[in-house]
């Protein structure tokens, strides 16, 4: 197992959420792969247009990730799968997601290369 605890690859994950709310998609851009792929109900997205949804200004207003659990694929490669509780800009209502974020360390550093989210139904 890397010698990562669970809340470290929390702490990354909220790092992308961070950058949502902040609206900054260039900090995104430092996190995610180049090779990133993001899975959701809308379709496919790249690194370049998962970042930039954030170009016209933040998209969420809050988050809150619980239920954390990781996975080792590799010896330099973890699944974080949890529950996000996130309230979009410019929305009253929170929406729950399940989501599973794959993080691969390369040349000493960390960088998520996939994400997929699955909404909770009404």
């Amino acid at each position: 197992m890397p010698a990562h605890t669970t809340q470290f690859f929390v702490d990354l994950e909220s790092g992308v959420w961070d950058t949502q709310v902040s609206g900054d998609p260039h900090a995104q851009r430092e996190l995610l792969s180049a090779d990133f792929l993001g899975v959701y109900p809308s379709g496919f997205a790249t690194r370049d247009e998962h970042a930039e949804q954030l170009s016209d200004g933040p998209i969420t207003a809050s988050y809150s990730i619980a239920d954390a659990r990781l996975i080792e694929v590799s010896e330099n490669s973890v699944l974080l799968c949890y529950r996000a509780d996130h309230q979009p800009s410019g929305q009253d209502q929170t929406e729950t997601m399940y989501i599973s974020s794959l993080w691969v360390e390369r040349d000493g550093r960390w960088w998520n290369t996939f994400s997929q989210d699955s909404p909770v139904g009404p």
